[in-house]
Formats: structure tokens, C-alpha cells, sequence
């Protein structure tokens, strides 16, 4: 049986988004549902797939295409490139996944210089076929034969100027012929060729077209940006033309069913009268809110009213539905998930929760951790807006704020990223073009558009602040510089820009951090209840540990004691101890330093009050913590009274070649267990005193850098006997355990495991150690390996699941099968990434550990990995872990 490479729409339905792509699998959805939906057809992802890898298309599909324009004629009444009234086609692509703008469309496809002057006489719209054509030789020749549009444009300029106007919409039909007949002989001056006439060739041609645009730089980047796979393809949906241009008693539009800025449930969209589904998307127009539709087309907008609620009915979510009205009927061209901002889809998933749309495992399911985490960025400080006055205003496209300095092209946006400064992209209006600029900009300005144009829709599927039509600002294309509010502004210059309001500020606002609560609030309680993994922080003060608890943190996964020692009451103790002669005198500045160890722990404890605390032992080398220009030894040697020479020399006796390799971890407390006996006496001490305060201390003591067992026994049997010398044992509830960062302790986890209550991997050290990588280093190669895809995601990002990954399931396996009850989790910053903490749900871990404010993002990932995947891998890796070994 031969493949079926083409589905007329009502053969597919919305499961099939995988074979038709998102809009086809709706189209035939819509269909299905009896709503006016022009006649048309998909071809499918896997043509798509199979044009890629051959550049041709594959067999059976030509025939296929054939037989179902042959449908779509039927069942429009016209023909294919009739010469007096031809049935006008759409070629739009369709991928599996929404990529707005990211690949190509060709409208109007059919008409050519013989009859468009039938279909001007016969329409009584001379102007109409015109202007129709005039865009379609502009977009056929962009698209399809990848020629300047720009050019085109200025054409099109050109004619406008001569007569006097300044919109498209103000040229007459006879003007609109003149720049017919111009970009005709443009295309052939440009290309070489006679611009196409007949209508399958055409249609040939654009298809091929939307095929290879799956692979155009800005799908690429797309792709890279959102981590899409290059091998889904797209589809091509093939669709009689209808027509917003046709007049006054025509229109086209966008409309969402709920506000994608605000998630606030009421009706949303903007349309133009007179004009085709690229003008509101290109900003070129400002359009109408959709509500004045109730004004000028009263019918019209209650039969479109009651298809947004079917709709949202039907999918259970917000739609972003295009339309078009020609001559006084409504056509639904497109419905999809819509796309918002991370506070409307927390604000839409738990309303739709209360409404009974949908139940509390879809609300979860529906927020990505993403988009938690985006919720975390900062805004405006309200105090300084109470003082700041704006320069301009525009539409609020995309909230939350921006601070950076003005640049101009999406190049410069990306240079001065990679240099690490912020800057704003400041632009006429953006294109698909402008998506990596887009991306490495802090937010986003625009002079045109309105809140569906294509920077207010990219910016929101970023995130990115963006403040779109502001007409008070006045720039040209390749400008280098533009007029804000009737100020010059020049690259460089400083802005703040306010996407929630529309204002624009000149200079550097202070920003703030906003509150996790309300709808949040109550999405992560729904989350709570289905995540499995614990979610824990790093911490390294009772400050921190306190935001943490704020935000949801089951306890501390990590405290850095090193971190206490670099204040300046700190940092002079530690010193003399490490350049003391001998263990008296290392002893003697420890116990300088042993109150302020002890107030660290109390207050860490106290802040955690019943909850676990991880408190690594020492770690880093000893080199890091002394000065190490000239002048700086001069004054330390002064400071303890020791000659300069000899300071000198203790110095440079502790540097090393690789110190992630060397002197550093429990090989500190082998050496020099007095140094672990303070931090341990410290912990002890602030257990025993809150203890007998009424609370609840739970610290974890974790030996760190362990390969042997050996290495570990000497310093728990300092932790035992120090726990007996403060009064701690018995009194106190507490774990030892330690840090698996070494690949040897991984694979040796059995025999650790027998002797740890628990085990935390350092997952930043073991990616160092299983890659060999540096981290430190890696940054210069890092990029170029991930644009390969040697790497899919930075390792030091997302855990190496095929290498780092596969060492902590034998790891986890073997501790378990020694002792079921070992606690194991994650502290590197890896337990903040979405992926990485599916990943741990999926190996069965306890926990996983991140910085305070990402929180909130673990306890979301954590939920959706238990939904996906319900249970975890650990038995299987247990039984499965001696046979890798």
C-alpha cells in the first residue's frame, strides 16, 4: 500500500499533530466541527522529511497533490489558473510545534498578468486584484526565489511618493497596477526569469519553498533557542484563498480567547478592515481592538464571539484564532494553543481550575517550570516610578522590564551580549529575522505594530519585555540613530522600558524581584501534591536559608562553609591558621574562629527549624583564601608578625597545577583533621544550644571529595566522637554522609553506602571529572560543541544523561541495593534545571537542591516529571547496576 502523503481537511483530526503538523491537525479539527473553514489540504511532516534528506519529492506525492486540488476545485467551484476565474491558493507551513514566523507563507497563489484582469472585471474590485497581486509577486519572490523584499518595498515607496499618499491602502487601482507592472519587471531584472505564470507551477514551487524553510537560519535558531529537534519537519497546508482585502465590508484578524498578556478571561485580538492576515501580524498598520468589531460589523462579531467559546470549549485551552471577513462572511483560518506570558498561563491555568475547564494535574501540566521561573524576573522599581517621568508610551506587548542601552540591529543585540552588556533593541518594527536579536536583547521597542504584530508575539513566547507601536519614537530602517519623544537618541544610551505599561523611561531605573504568591502560589500547592522529589536549597546564610523557606525549600541541600570565611573578621583568623608552623598554632586560630562558625549553624538551623541541613565540610584548597600580589602578602606578613620572605614562600608552596584535582575536600581533613573538628564542634554546639531552646535542629554533616571509603571512615569517626564531647549524641538528631563528585565513589556506592545515611552528588564536579572538562575553561569550546550537537545542552546546565547521567544510575543502584533506606539527592546547580530534575525524578532520587530562587522552579519540574512519568526507574537500575559494573 502506498503512503498517504496528503489528507484533504475532515480526514485528520487534532491527535494527528505529529503527521499533519499543529495548524493542519486543527484545520481538519475545525472542519469536523462544521465551522467555515476554506476548502484545502495538508501534506504531511514526513514528506517534508523525506524532501529534506532527497530534494525531491518523494514518490507518490505528486499524484496525491493532484488528486486533492482536483477536491478542493470541487468543492470551490472554480479552477486551478483559469483565465477568467481562478480558484486562489495559500501555501502555509504547519510545524509540530508553534514556530510563529519562522518559516514561509505564499498567498494569492494562482494569479498571473492575464487574469488578474479577468478577476478585476469580474469581481467589480479592480483595485482588490490588484493590490492581491501586487503582494503575491513580492511574496512569491521573497519566499520562493529568495529575492530582496526590501527592493520591492522601495518600489512600492516609490509609486506612494509619486501620488502624493502615505498608506498602500490610499493607491487607486490603476496605481496599483503601475506597481504591478513594476515588480514584474524587478523580479525579472532580479532573477533572470520571467515571473511564473502557470498555477501548478506555482504551486510546485511554493511547496518546495515551505519545505526548505524548515531549515532557514531563523528556524534554526528558533529551534536551538527552544530546544526543538530538527528531524519533526513541517507541514504544508494547501488552502483556498478568501479575502480581507476586498473592501470595506471585509476584514482580518487575530483574536484569543483570553488576554495572553494578563490571562484575565475576556475576549482579545486586534483586526484591520481592508487588508490580508500579513498586515496585522507585520505591524506595517495599527489595527482595531476586536471589540470595536461589535460596532461596525455587529453580526459578524457574535457568530465570531460564539465560535471563541466553542473553541475553547472544544480544546480545553486559550486559542489564538486567525479570521478573515470577505464581503460580510466570517472564514476561521487557524486556531491553536495561544501562546502567553508566564503570569497569564498561571492566572489562566488556575481560573480554568475554578471553572471546571479543567482539573488541577492539567493546571500543572499546562505551566511550564519555565515559565515559573520567568515570573521570577525583575520589574520596576515602584519607588523610582513614583519619581521617573516617561518619554513615551506604546502598547504594553509583553510585560515585565528592561534596563539597557539602545542598539539598533539584531547583530549589535548579539555582540553586545556576547560582551556582556544589556542593551535594548530598538526597531521600526521586528521581523522573523530579528529572532536571535530578539533574544539576546533585554527587551524590546518597536515604532509599529500593535499587540499581535510579530515582536508583541515572539517576545511573549520569550518572555521578553516588549513595547510595540510607540509613536512617539521615530526611526528609519538601518538607522544608527532615532528620535524618542522628541529627544535624538544614540546608540549607547540608556533606557528603561516598562512592558506591563507601555512606558518608556530615559536612564537606568532600579529594578526588583516580585513576589511568589497568589495564582502561584496555588499552582505550586497543586504541584506539591503530585512531585515525589524533595525540594531543597543552597544556602550559605540564615538570609538566604529564610527566602528559601519562603519559596517552598524543604530544607537545605547545601551550605558552603567556605563561603562564612571571606569576611573581614574571618578571613585574618583563617589565614594565620593556614600559614601556622604547626598543629598548636593551626588550633589556636581556630579557635578564633569557632564562635563565628557556631552563630553561621544556629542561625542556618534556626531559620530551618525541623528540617534537614546539609553543611559540607571544607572544601576548596587552602591557596584560595591568601593574597596572592606582593603587596597584599607585605600586609598579611606585617599583620601576624612573620617575615615577609617566609609568608612569601608558605604561599607559593600551596599553589598547584589543577587544584580541582588537588589539596583540597576530605583530603584537608585527613591531613588536617583539627580544621574539620572546629566546623563539626561548630555544628554540634548550635545543635545542642537550640535544642535546648525548644527547636528542632536536623543538621547533615557531608564529607566531601570521598573515592574511598577510607577517606570517609577516619573523619565520621571524628563526627561520632565530637557528637559524644558536646552532648550532641542522643539529644541531637543528625546524618553523616557525603558528597559524590569523584566517578570511583560512584562506582564504589555499594561499599559508601553500607556506612553513609545519605549521598548528595555534586554534579558540577562529577560533570568536570566523567568529561573532562574544566569548567572554568570550557567556555571557549562549550558553544561550538552544542551548535554541533556533540552536546545537546551545556553539561554544566542540563546533566550529560548519556554520561554523567549513566554513572549516577549505577551509583544509585548499587548504594541502594547495600542500603535501601540511603537518602540521595542532588546539589549542584543542576537540581534547579528542568531537565536535570526529570531526570532525578526518573533514576528515583530523594531530592534534588538549588539556589533559593529556583525553587519554585524545582518544585514545578519536579511535578511534571512525576505526571509524565509516574514512578521511578529505581528498582530496575538496582537490579540492573552489577551487571553494567
Amino acid at each position: 500500500m502506498s503512503t498517504k502523503w496528503v489528507y484533504y481537511f475532515g480526514e485528520g483530526n487534532k491527535s494527528q499533530k505529529a503527521l499533519l503538523g499543529g495548524k493542519g491537525a486543527n484545520l481538519s479539527e475545525m472542519t469536523n466541527l462544521g465551522l467555515p473553514v476554506p476548502a484545502g489540504f495538508t501534506i504531511t511532516t514526513t514528506a517534508c522529511i523525506a524532501f529534506t534528506q532527497s530534494k525531491r519529492w518523494p514518490a507518490g506525492l505528486e499524484q496525491q497533490v493532484k488528486e486533492n486540488v482536483a477536491k478542493l476545485e470541487a468543492q470551490m467551484g472554480k479552477k486551478l489558473g483559469d483565465d477568467k476565474d481562478p480558484v486562489l491558493l495559500s501555501v502555509r507551513s504547519g510545524a509540530v510545534i508553534s514556530m510563529p514566523g519562522m518559516m514561509d507563507t505564499v498567498l494569492n497563489l494562482g494569479l498571473n498578468r492575464e487574469n488578474v484582469k479577468s478577476i478585476a472585471k469580474a469581481s467589480g474590485n479592480e483595485r482588490w486584484a490588484y493590490d492581491s497581486f501586487r503582494r503575491f509577486i513580492q511574496m512569491f519572490a521573497d519566499v520562493c526565489v529568495g529575492l530582496e523584499r526590501s527592493k520591492f518595498e522601495a518600489v512600492l515607496d516609490q509609486v506612494k511618493d509619486s501620488k502624493g499618499v502615505k498608506l498602500d491602502t490610499d493607491l487607486d487601482a490603476k496605481a496599483m497596477a503601475e506597481v504591478c507592472d513594476k515588480f514584474l519587471i524587478l523580479y525579472k531584472q532580479l532573477s533572470g526569469k520571467t515571473f511564473p505564470s502557470d498555477a501548478r507551477e506555482q504551486l510546485t514551487i511554493a511547496i518546495n519553498a515551505v519545505f526548505e524553510s524548515w531549515d532557514n537560519p531563523r528556524a534554526i535558531k528558533y529551534r536551538t533557542l527552544n530546544y526543538i529537534p530538527d528531524d519533526l519537519g513541517t507541514a504544508v497546508n494547501v488552502q483556498a484563498m478568501v479575502f480581507g482585502n476586498m473592501g470595506d465590508d471585509s476584514a482580518t484578524g487575530v483574536g484569543f480567547t483570553r488576554d495572553p498578556s494578563t490571562g484575565e478571561k475576556r475576549r482579545y485580538g486586534e483586526y484591520l478592515m481592508n487588508a490580508q492576515g500579513e498586515d496585522v501580524v507585520a505591524g506595517i498598520r495599527t489595527p482595531l481592538q476586536i471589540n470595536e468589531m461589535k460596532n461596525t460589523l455587529p453580526a459578524i462579531y457574535k457568530q465570531l464571539m460564539g465560535i471563541f467559546d466553542l473553541l475553547e470549549d472544544h480544546y480545553k485551552d486559550m486559542q489564538d484564532i486567525e479570521f478573515t471577513i470577505q464581503n460580510h462572511k466570517l472564514w476561521i483560518l487557524q486556531t491553536r494553543n495561544g501562546k502567553r506570558t508566564a503570569n497569564a498561563a498561571v492566572r489562566m491555568a488556575t481560573e480554568m481550575v475554578q471553572e471546571g475547564l479543567i482539573n488541577r494535574k492539567t493546571a500543572v501540566l499546562r505551566v511550564t517550570p519555565d515559565q515559573i521561573e520567568k515570573l521570577l524576573h525583575d520589574q520596576l522599581d515602584p519607588k523610582a516610578l513614583k519619581k521617573a517621568s516617561p518619554i513615551a508610551k506604546g502598547l504594553p506587548a509583553s510585560p515585565g522590564a528592561a534596563v539597557g542601552q539602545v542598539v539598533f540591529t539584531s547583530e549589535e543585540a548579539d555582540k553586545w551580549r556576547d560582551a556582556g552588556k544589556k542593551c535594548i533593541l530598538v526597531r521600526l518594527e521586528t521581523s522573523p529575522e530579528d529572532i536571535g536579536g530578539m533574544e539576546a536583547a533585554e527587551g524590546v521597542l518597536t515604532a509599529r505594530g500593535g499587540m499581535t504584530s510579530h515582536a508583541a508575539v515572539v517576545a511573549r513566547g520569550m518572555n521578553k519585555c516588549c513595547v510595540a507601536g510607540c509613536s512617539a519614537l521615530s526611526i528609519k530602517h538601518h538607522a544608527t540613530d532615532a528620535k524618542l519623544g522628541g529627544r535624538l537618541i544614540n546608540k549607547g544610551d540608556w533606557l528603561s522600558i516598562d512592558g506591563s505599561t507601555g512606558k518608556v523611561y530615559l536612564g537606568q531605573l532600579p529594578v526588583v524581584k516580585p513576589d511568589v504568591g497568589g495564582g502561584v502560589g496555588v499552582l505550586l500547592g497543586y504541584a506539591d501534591s503530585f512531585r515525589k522529589l524533595g525540594v531543597l536549597a543552597n544556602a550559605d546564610n540564615p538570609k538566604d536559608s529564610k527566602t528559601a523557606r519562603q519559596l517552598g525549600a524543604e530544607g537545605i541541600g547545601l551550605t558552603r562553609t567556605e563561603h562564612m570565611f571571606f569576611e573581614k573578621e574571618r578571613i585574618g583568623p583563617v589565614r594565620e591558621m593556614i600559614l601556622a608552623f604547626d598543629k598548636a598554632g593551626r588550633e589556636k586560630a581556630l579557635a578564633k574562629l569557632l564562635p563565628f562558625q557556631r552563630k553561621d549553624f544556629y542561625g542556618i538551623l534556626d531559620a530551618m527549624d525541623g528540617l534537614p541541613v546539609v553543611i559540607r565540610l571544607l572544601d576548596p584548597p587552602l591557596h584560595e583564601f591568601l593574597p596572592h600580589k606582593a603587596e597584599e602578602i607585605k600586609r598579611l606578613a606585617q599583620s601576624i608578625g612573620r617575615d615577609y620572605k617566609e609568608v612569601e614562600a608558605k604561599v607559593a608552596s600551596l599553589q598547584e597545577f589543577n587544584p580541582m584535582l588537588g589539596f583540597r575536600g576530605c583530603r584537608l581533613g585527613i591531613v588536617y583533621p583539627e580544621i574539620n573538628a572546629m566546623q563539626i564542634r561548630a555544628i554540634f554546639e548550635a545543635a545542642v544550644a537550640l535544642k535546648r531552646a525548644g527547636k528542632a535542629p536536623f543538621p547533615h554533616i557531608e564529607i566531601p571529595l570521598v573515592g574511598n571509603l577510607k577517606e570517609y571512615m577516619p573523619l565520621k569517626t571524628l563526627v561520632k566522637q565530637i557528637a559524644k564531647e558536646t552532648g550532641a549524641e542522643g539529644l541531637v538528631r543528625y546524618k553523616v554522609g557525603t558528597m559524590i563528585e569523584i566517578p570511583r565513589a560512584a562506582l564504589n556506592a555499594d561499599t559508601l553506602a553500607k556506612e553513609c545515611d545519605f549521598m548528595s552528588f555534586g554534579t558540577n564536579d562529577l560533570t568536570q571529572m566523567t568529561c573532562g572538562f574544566s569548567r572554568d575553561d570550557a567556555g571557549s569550546f562549550l558553544k561550538h560543541y552544542t551548535q554541533k550537537k556533540i552536546y545537546i545542552r551545556d553539561p554544566f546546565q542540563s546533566i550529560d544523561t548519556e554520561g554523567v547521567g549513566k554513572l549516577m544510575k549505577v551509583c544509585v543502584g548499587l548504594a541502594r541495593a547495600t542500603n535501601k533506606h540511603i537518602d540521595i539527592g542532588v546539589c549542584g546547580e543542576h537540581g534547579g534545571d528542568p531537565l536535570s530534575v526529570e531526570f532525578c525524578h526518573r533514576i528515583g532520587l530523594d531530592n534534588v537542591s538549588c539556589s533559593p530562587y529556583r525553587v519554585p522552579v524545582a518544585r514545578m519540574a519536579a511535578a511534571h516529571a512525576a505526571l509524565k512519568f509516574g514512578t521511578s526507574v529505581t528498582e530496575e537500575v538496582s537490579m540492573t547496576a552489577r551487571s553494567k559494573l
